[in-house]
């Protein structure tokens, strides 16, 4: 079964995509330098081929931290920290001018907002295992993803009802990504020891904060960017689409249902974790956090697709399809109460399974909704010229 109808065929050819950027460091400093660094391109080189070399730069980077740091609480050589860095600055920099690459050389089409935001999706999960390496941080990395993931499914669940994203003074592709590379830049300078230790000692002129100053630094960072970065982005989210609905006189509840795919997704992995005889994500962080930012992957995917497409406003049951294999995953953990601690099926290969179910899932989809897209479209995915009628 496709996954676009013929409702869908007639949508994707009238669809114009609208964005705006407020930051000042991106309109006065990177574009200018992004305009520049498109000319570096030649004209035949596709956009979206552009996309998927800077999200290889993340893989990666991602790969890095699991050979130098497999469960990513150990200290990586301050080389791979440079590396780090280096790496996101690229995919930053990549994932900036294959818009611009797509307009110079007039092959802009949904296909490649798809394309593009997908990656995108996907680089929250290789960024926080990469930055989980280079802070030391261990279980804490799938928090890590989990405050990208937050803002980014926000982000695309207030551009699916306002049908125009909008990037704040501060937001995270520009400032946030930045801020990201110069952490990485300067742990190579430090030490991701610097990391580990309290906060306090970290930065002393802090030391008088309440709570936060004896805590582990990665810890008291993660607390201050969920209350002054995630809660007021998500707020602002929830703001935005509720004028949005309230205009149009729709309803909410059919709003937030959106949401809950991902809720669940989230709630049945810290469930699955606590039930867990072996500390999955203590002792199995990248693959926690692979298989989840799989299935994340997936159901944004879902969501920008059915943005493109002008579905109807609501769930997609199709994208409960990714949340099958957590209720077999936490059957098998709370099995273990019951059988002294040891679980049906050994939980390493319970995790192998889920990363394979997402890893499959998610091709899947990608590759057919590719491939209908550019049928519908008449255009190629890695080729600029149009099909032939």
């Amino acid at each position: 079964m496709g996954y676009i109808g013929s409702h869908g065929v007639a949508a994707l050819h009238r669809y114009k995509y609208s964005g705006v950027d407020h930051s000042y460091l991106a309109k006065y400093v990177l574009q200018p330098f992004w305009t520049r660094f498109v000319n570096f391109f030649p004209l035949w080189m596709p956009p979206n081929m552009i996309t998927l070399m800077g999200f290889m730069f993340l893989l990666l980077s991602a790969l890095l931290g699991y050979i130098y740091s497999p469960h990513l609480d150990s200290a990586p050589p301050r080389w791979v920290h440079f590396a780090h860095g280096l790496l996101l600055f690229l995919y930053q920099t990549f994932d900036a001018v294959d818009g611009k690459q797509a307009r110079r050389t007039n092959s802009s089409s949904p296909l490649g907002e798809l394309f593009d935001h997908g990656c995108d999706a996907l680089a929250c999960t290789f960024e926080a295992l990469a930055f989980g390496s280079t802070s030391m941080c261990g279980r804490s990395t799938f928090w890590w993803w989990l405050i990208s993931a937050v803002t980014f499914y926000g982000a695309t669940w207030e551009h699916y009802f306002t049908n125009t994203l909008i990037l704040p003074v501060v937001n995270g592709p520009t400032e946030g990504l930045m801020l990201i590379y110069l952490s990485h830049f300067f742990t190579a300078v430090v030490g991701a020891e610097w990391w580990a230790q309290q906060f306090g000692k970290s930065l002393p002129f802090l030391n008088w904060l309440p709570f936060i100053a004896d805590v582990p630094t990665y810890s008291a960072i993660l607390c201050l960017m969920i209350a002054f970065g995630v809660i007021p982005t998500v707020t602002f989210n929830v703001l935005n689409v509720a004028k949005v609905v309230k205009s149009k006189n729709g309803s909410m509840p059919l709003a937030l249902a959106m949401l809950y795919p991902f809720v669940v997704l989230v709630g049945g992995v810290l469930v699955w974790d606590y039930l867990s005889p072996s500390d999955i994500i203590a002792n199995y962080p990248h693959l926690v956090v692979m298989g989840t930012g799989l299935t994340f992957g997936y159901l944004v995917g879902r969501m920008i697709l059915a943005h493109l497409c002008d579905e109807p406003k609501g769930l997609k049951t199709g994208m409960c399809m990714s949340l099958l294999y957590l209720p077999f995953a936490i059957a098998n953990a709370l099995a273990s109460k019951l059988n002294d601690g040891v679980p049906l099926v050994n939980e390493r290969l319970v995790l192998l399974g889920y990363c394979a179910f997402t890893a499959s899932l998610y091709l899947h989809f990608a590759t057919s909704v590719i491939h209908e897209i550019t049928d519908a479209l008449g255009i190629y995915c890695f080729r600029i010229t149009r099909k032939e009628a």
